[in-house]
Formats: C-alpha cells, sequence, structure tokens
C-alpha cells in the first residue's frame, strides 16, 4: 500500500533560520481491521524554503508518501497531521479497501507527478503520488500509471478517460508483453488534451473495470474549472492586456490562448508552474478568507484584497486604538518605502483606501510588476 497526502506550506507555521524557513510536521497513522490489534505508523518532516513568500504557497506545494506491507481486507484508517511549531493539526478517516493481486489483475489507475518502472514485486514503487489528483489545465502533463501482475503472456488492457458529460477524450488499449511479475505501463497526456472539471479514467471492462477521478484545474492554488469564474478571479493578475484577451477570445479557441498565456507570463520556464499564475492565485485565496467580510463574502475583491494581491503582505499593519472616531490601518511595505493607509467607520469591517494611497498603490504595482518572482 503507498499512502499519500498532501499539504500546502500556508497549512505549517514556519520559523526563520539564517536565510531560510523552516517548518515540523509529523503523520501519525492507525488502521484498524476487524478481530485485530490496530496497527500504528509515525514519522516526523521537514520542510524549508528560502523565502517568506514560499511559506505563503496554497497549492499542493508539500507531498507526504509512505509505503506499507499489508495483508488484503477492510480496514478503518485514520490519518492526523500535526504542526510541529503550533497546536494545529488536522485528522481525516475513512475506509480502506486492500485489495489481493493476484496473476492477471492490474491496479486501478494512479495519478503521479513521476515515476519509474518496478524491477521486481519487491523493490518499492519508484513513483511520486499526485495525492490530490489534480493538474492545472494548459500547464501540467497528466501522468497515470498502471501495474500488471503475473500476466502469462501479451494482454491488451482496455483505457479510456471521458469527461463530465460521458465525452470520450482518449480511448485506446495498454499492451502489456506478459512474462514478469510486475510490468508497469505509463500514459502522459499533454497539457491541452484534457478538459476542465471531472475527468473519469477507467480501465477494464465491467465487471471488473476500474475507476480513478481526476480534477482539471486553471490553477492548483484554487480549484475553480469554468471559464466565466476564472475570468472573473483574473481581475487584478499584473499583465497588461491578457485578461481582455481572455474574456473576449471565442471559445473554440479558449484552450490555445490559455496555453499561450500561460508560456509568455511563465517567469521560469525552465520549472513545470508557472510561478506567477501560482503566486496570484495564491495570494486570491488568502486575501478572500483573511478580508471576507469586507467583500460581501469575497474578500478577494475588497481594497485590501486588491493591494494584498498586488503587493503581496506587508511587512508592518498599524491600525488606530480602540475608541477612535474612525477606524485608521496603515500598511507599511519596507522595499518600496512606502506606506498605504485604509480607512473607514469604527464598528464597520469595510475599509477603503485614502485618495492619495490609491495613487501611491497605482505607482506600486508598476513596480512590482517588473520584480522578479522569489
Amino acid at each position: 500500500v503507498l499512502l499519500g497526502l498532501s499539504l500546502d506550506n500556508r497549512g505549517l507555521t514556519f520559523q526563520r533560520s539564517a536565510r531560510q524557513f523552516t517548518a515540523r510536521y509529523r503523520v501519525e497513522l492507525t488502521l484498524q481491521r476487524e478481530n485485530a490489534p490496530p496497527l500504528r505508523y509515525a514519522r516526523e518532516e521537514t520542510v524549508t524554503v528560502g523565502s517568506y513568500q514560499e511559506t505563503q504557497r496554497a497549492d499542493e506545494s508539500v507531498v507526504f508518501q509512505q509505503t506499507l506491507l499489508l495483508p488484503p481486507g477492510t480496514y478503518q484508517a485514520a490519518v492526523v497531521v500535526r504542526d510541529a511549531n503550533s497546536t494545529s493539526n488536522s485528522r481525516a478517516e475513512a475506509a480502506l479497501v486492500v485489495p489481493a493481486f493476484p496473476a492477471g489483475s492490474f491496479t486501478a489507475p494512479i495519478i503521479v507527478y513521476a515515476s519509474s518502472p518496478r524491477a521486481d514485486l519487491w523493490s518499492e514503487p519508484q513513483v511520486l503520488l499526485n495525492p490530490r489528483g489534480m493538474v492545472s489545465h494548459g500547464g501540467d502533463s497528466l501522468r497515470i500509471v498502471i501495474e500488471g501482475y503475473g500476466l502469462t503472456g501479451p494482454t491488451s488492457l482496455p483505457f479510456d478517460i471521458r469527461d463530465e458529460q460521458d465525452r470520450v477524450l482518449v480511448e485506446r488499449d495498454l499492451e502489456f508483453a506478459g512474462g514478469k511479475a510486475v510490468e508497469t505501463r505509463t500514459i502522459v497526456l499533454p497539457p491541452q488534451t484534457p478538459s476542465l472539471g471531472r475527468i473519469n479514467i477507467r480501465t477494464g471492462v465491467a465487471p471488473n473495470q476500474q475507476l480513478t477521478v481526476a480534477l482539471v484545474s486553471f490553477s492548483r492554488s484554487w480549484v475553480v474549472t469554468n471559464y466565466d469564474n476564472l475570468i472573473t478571479l483574473m481581475r487584478f493578475f499584473p499583465a497588461e492586456g491578457w485578461t481582455e484577451r481572455l474574456r473576449t477570445v471565442a471559445p473554440e479557441e479558449r484552450a490555445a490562448l490559455w496555453r499561450q498565456f500561460w508560456v509568455e507570463t511563465d517567469p521560469t520556464p525552465q520549472t513545470l508552474e508557472n510561478e506567477l499564475i501560482d503566486l496570484y492565485f495564491t495570494r486570491v485565496a488568502i486575501a478572500n478568507e483573511r478580508f471576507r467580510d469586507e467583500g460581501a463574502g469575497q474578500g478577494w475583491r475588497s481594497e485590501r484584497g486588491e493591494v494584498y494581491i498586488g503587493l503581496g503582505p506587508p511587512d508592518q499593519e498599524v491600525e488606530s486604538p480602540p475608541g477612535s472616531e474612525q477606524r485608521i490601518v496603515q500598511w507599511v511595505y519596507n522595499e518600496y518605502r512606502s506606506v498605504i493607509t485604509f480607512t473607514g467607520q469604527m464598528g464597520f469591517s469595510r475599509l477603503r483606501l485614502t485618495p492619495s494611497s490609491r495613487a501611491e498603490f497605482n505607482r506600486l504595482k508598476s513596480l512590482a510588476r517588473m520584480k522578479p518572482i522569489q
């Protein structure tokens, strides 16, 4: 059994040490089988990043996985993740069915980031799991691994991928040579192949058909599968002209234009991610949560949300003391040697930029666009 789970950096408490930021977490796993003592496993891990910006990532930035040897059967699984630098923890429970894999059987499709074939059954799987089963449209290739066991000769395995409307996106037979204890087939679909939303990956035929579900979103930092919703969320994106082009493009040309947008705005093409898009949607997610009371449930659209998305978190935040007639909040940005001021009435959550700070923010946005992503 290969257990995988994912965390985002934003969910961990980082502490600064020298020029790095470090977080620690502990994973505790309990497996309970009927009429058997519980199985327990625990492991601690450390996450180190080079900048404060990375500590705020909201995508699947940390992947934990562990190989376990378990006899076939049904288990009640409980996983607890504890943040070592705070009291935060999260818990999930689910029924876990460990199947037997007799000769001639196959795994269900496994969604991974990277993989290499195994030499034999006693070797650990050489894969990096994609625990959320999510890829970004136009940016990520969808990589799927399937293993076959004890095949005595050449074998064909039906394989198809369908969208939410049951339209066939990919359909083929996977060919296995046979004659090995374990044999691996890897399917890699280019970024533009999967359609947005839920996709169903199936192997075999009924009654032995196996299904794995994946999700294709515009960003791994914010699950958005509707094009109109995407355009709304791109309101503050720092790329001149692109939002309007994406808004007005013909529906049949959207996928190609999004791919072009992904490539042309990518600050570091040598990596798999578009760091600018990831950073943008991470800030949208944080602003939406932090300023929810100011934006009628859409905190990212508030004026503080707009500044947070454009400039990032302030180095210092100063607020007028309780009892003042007017509420004043100042955000200090040391890098720009600038102070952005918001004002509002006491007792009301909504804050607005002062006219001079609106002008200053517009000036700083131009400077921020020219900054490299760190």
